[in-house]
């Protein structure tokens, strides 16, 4: 099993609008912070997920993906491959369609369970540095 091939990460970008950002932190020196800033100033609704914050880059940050208010198109996920088990769990009772976490991130067994409840899964890419390269 194996990450989308470029255009097909270019297609889930172009029709994506919303990303829910698992991990995200509210310190501007953090990674999670700037790539999720460079994904909204490309035009991305970033949702904060991150139970220790109560706002992040102007959007309301949520405790959990099971309290989002909406269904987003990506679920960004800037935790250690170690959460993802869980993580897999709750996104899995969402409705979004793609699971994909940051560089350095992975777990196979996740990748195959997901895909096998039919999500597309990226693991181990920076969606800002995708995001440049499809554009």
């Amino acid at each position: 099993m194996q990450n989308p091939s470029r255009s097909e990460i270019k297609e889930i970008l172009d029709r994506s609008r919303t990303i829910a950002v698992v991990g995200l932190s509210p310190n501007p020196e953090r990674t999670s912070y700037g790539v999720s800033e460079a994904m909204q100033s490309a035009g991305y609704r970033i949702i904060p997920v991150n139970p220790m914050a109560d706002e992040i880059l102007g959007e309301t940050s949520y405790p959990s993906l099971s309290d989002l208010p909406e269904v987003p198109d990506i679920v960004n996920v800037f935790r250690r491959s170690e959460f993802l088990p869980a993580l897999a769990e709750e996104f899995l009772e969402t409705d979004s369609p793609v699971f994909w976490t940051q560089l350095g991130v992975e777990d196979g067994d996740v990748r195959r369970r997901l895909e096998q409840a039919g999500r597309r899964v990226i693991m181990d890419r920076c969606i800002k540095v995708e995001h440049a390269l499809v554009k």
